[in-house]
């Protein structure tokens, strides 16, 4: 049974992210008094309290906990939580829209959560369901072994993977229950964001800007 096969797949390991105006930030990890962020969906970097990246500067940390402030005002962040946010150009929700910006090379990609817990998403509306990795299933605790095993064709062959259902999906202030997923051995720097998620949504794309409309 052919799940999820998606051009994706083939080229988002050589994809990079595009990084706005500091908008959102998500704390991924812990090093000592260190904190590893995730600012707008970029490339994740440590700072040391007192130290600041792309507008955003960490306070100070305790436990999985980290203080930062940006946009004006500060946030205390734990490891594996949905990002923070504040204005600037990232995803923006009201009621059921959500309005996202592309970055290089044309990709609509987002910070969100899963189960409430944080991910990076890259729309792609050649996947069947929200597509993971082993590495970020495990990440954010999904028991995915527990799904139904499938076959799935990928760019480097045929391979196993697991279908389940996603309790939550959300980016900005718009969530979805319910959701199909399959989890695919092979790693990838983002979660698919597929069909099985954007088919909920009417979808609008105005030059550089992608609109999602929640169906009712």
């Amino acid at each position: 049974m052919k799940i999820l096969r998606s051009p994706a797949l083939a080229t988002c390991l050589v994809l990079a992210s595009s990084v706005a105006l500091a908008q959102s930030v998500a704390l991924q990890g812990m090093f000592g008094g260190k904190a590893l962020l995730i600012v707008d969906g970029g490339t994740p970097r440590t700072l040391a309290p007192g130290e600041s990246h792309q507008g955003v500067k960490l306070l100070s940390t305790s436990g999985e906990q980290a203080v930062v402030e940006f946009g004006g005002r500060r946030h205390t962040l734990r490891v594996g939580d949905a990002p923070a946010s504040v204005g600037g150009s990232g995803p923006r929700g009201s009621g059921g829209r959500i309005v996202l910006s592309a970055g290089s090379g044309g990709h609509f990609t987002t910070q969100g959560a899963i189960n409430g817990r944080a991910v990076q998403f890259m729309v792609d509306t050649g996947a069947t369901a929200v597509g993971l990795s082993v590495a970020d299933a495990e990440r954010i605790g999904l028991d995915y072994r527990g799904g139904r095993p499938v076959r799935m064709n990928t760019a480097n062959g045929v391979t196993q993977g697991w279908q389940l259902k996603l309790a939550s999906v959300r980016i900005a202030d718009v969530e979805v229950y319910e959701v199909d997923a399959v989890v695919t051995p092979q790693g990838m720097p983002y979660v698919l964001l597929g069909n099985s998620f954007l088919s909920r949504f009417q979808m609008r794309r105005d030059n550089e800007q992608m609109t999602l409309e929640r169906r009712y």
